[in-house]
């Protein structure tokens, strides 16, 4: 091997840990400007994940085949959780423009999921208890707040990570219906 190609190797060498923590740098520096609300879902366009829960009430259980008919809004909510809080009025203003809105109660006490709704009101035509948390991560749920659209074949069609009340999440869900309803809402 000549003299110059060897250099060349020894300066290639020298330099490479520079080189891979610059790449980790820039692959970091790009990733912290990531919206993690925009994290697509995996579900979308695919029917809802198959589960079986039963209702907060005690009364039976609901299903995915439940969800079937009808354009439904599957809000994941949680007494202990803030922004559930901050979005519950709009989740009632949705459920009064005849919005059919089921709640996956998530990881919550039942007595203390209860109490929240008797407390703020109930808009769900029927909330469903995933205590575990199981079910919840078959549908990819990051955490509470969260919103599904499943139209009236049981198809997932849009995700709402975060309130419904800050505008840009209540804009996107609000074309979403738009869209499947063909705007008759």
């Amino acid at each position: 091997m000549t003299e110059k190609k060897q250099t060349d190797k020894s300066i290639l060498r020298r330099f490479m840990p520079l080189i891979i923590f610059a790449l980790l740098v820039v692959m970091l520096g790009v990733g912290l400007t990531l919206n993690p609300r925009l994290v697509p879902s995996p579900l979308i366009g695919k029917p809802a994940p198959v589960f079986e829960l039963p209702l907060l009430n005690g009364e039976g259980v609901f299903s995915n085949e439940d969800l079937k008919g009808q354009l439904t809004l599957v809000n994941v909510w949680a007494s202990w959780c803030y922004a559930c809080r901050q979005e519950h009025e709009v989740v009632k203003k949705l459920a009064r423009s005849g919005l059919r809105i089921v709640g996956l109660n998530y990881k919550d006490k039942k007595q203390d999921a209860q109490a929240w709704l008797a407390q703020l009101g109930n808009p769900y035509e029927v909330v469903f208890a995933d205590e575990s948390g199981r079910a919840a991560i078959d549908w990819g749920v990051y955490g509470a707040p969260e919103t599904f659209v499943v139209d009236a074949q049981g198809i997932i069609r849009h995700k709402v990570i975060g309130p419904v009340s800050d505008p840009k999440n209540y804009d996107g869900l609000m074309a979403a219906i738009s869209k499947i309803t063909d705007g008759k809402l």
